[in-house]
């Protein structure tokens, strides 16, 4: 029998309720640890990766003797652990060397997850150069088609897509552009560079941009692939009904970007519009507004003459 766990601090209260599900949710974050047996290409490119998407990741330095396409269940109890939805997994042996494993989860559960080859390794040590500032959120190009060969290839994209992007930015300004992840995919290899962008003088109001490549850099192999079935990843992307923007209505915008309202009146009566108060313009009492007045000058004649009876 399961016992609802109740809290007995202030501080294990709102851990709870940070972990709650939440009608818009916040930043996902990220966990990065590593298997039993890992090499120094692995161990790098999972502290490395943890250092671009700080401050949301988390890092366990333990080794975990697991195997996440065999046992989901220790991914489960780990990501939980650290409140992630998404995590870099990493390991070595004889069969798949320099392995890692990207994944993300939805109510508890892993919900996709792909395993990669590393064929190719730059530091980020490596490239001599300043490097984006920390917490940065970085710009997306994804090149190739690939990406658009199958359905498979599509939630890859996808699961890429909704690893590196960080938090959501409601502004963007133009000096916070200083990080780019370039994904290109070429039969069948993922090509992941990093770089900074430059902005040089140009003569005009737009700076001129470049790229300098800062690091780290990564040739991966696909090896092997889970992703969730279509009825359950349908259920991943629905929405609640308090989180949709309400539409509104009478509202339109016409091709030059004005915008436009349309507004529902009553039947005016015109016979109520006042206008100037000029003698030509005065308006002649109607026969039923003269019968009206008849029948109350009438009722306060009566009024009076009962009056002078009784006194």
């Amino acid at each position: 029998m399961q016992r609802i766990v109740k809290p007995k601090t202030q501080q294990g209260r709102r851990a709870l309720e940070k972990k709650e599900p939440k009608i818009i949710e916040n930043t996902k974050n990220t966990l990065f640890f590593k298997g039993g047996n890992t090499s120094n290409i692995v161990t790098q490119v999972l502290k490395e990766w943890h250092l671009l998407k700080k401050p949301y990741a988390t890092m366990f330095s333990k080794k975990n003797t697991t195997r996440p396409f065999e046992d989901q269940s220790s991914v489960e109890f780990f990501t939980s652990k650290a409140d992630s939805s998404l995590f870099m997994f990493g390991s070595h042996s004889k069969k798949r060397p320099n392995n890692i494993v990207i994944g993300r989860l939805f109510d508890g559960q892993v919900l996709d997850m792909v395993e990669f080859g590393v064929d190719k390794f730059i530091s980020l040590h490596e490239i001599v150069g300043p490097k984006s500032a920390t917490g940065i959120k970085p710009c997306l190009v994804f090149s190739g088609e690939f990406f658009e060969e199958n359905d498979e290839n599509k939630r890859l994209k996808n699961l890429l897509i909704d690893f590196f992007r960080g938090a959501n930015a409601e502004k963007i300004s133009l000096n916070g552009l200083e990080h780019v992840i370039s994904v290109t995919a070429v039969s069948g290899q993922i090509y992941i560079r990093n770089y900074r962008v430059l902005k040089k003088k140009s003569g005009t109001r737009i700076p001129r941009v470049e790229l300098e490549d800062m690091g780290p850099s990564l040739n991966l192999s696909i090896r092997r692939t889970r992703l969730a079935s279509d009825d359950l990843f349908k259920r991943a992307l629905k929405k609640a009904e308090l989180a949709k923007a309400k539409k509104k209505k009478n509202i339109s915008r016409d091709d030059l970007g004005n915008k436009l309202g349309r507004i529902h009146m009553s039947t005016q009566n015109f016979g109520k519009l006042q206008a100037r108060k000029l003698k030509g313009l005065k308006r002649k009492p109607t026969k039923s507004a003269d019968k009206d007045d008849l029948a109350e000058n009438s009722s306060k004649k009566q009024k009076v003459d009962e009056e002078m009876s009784e006194s």
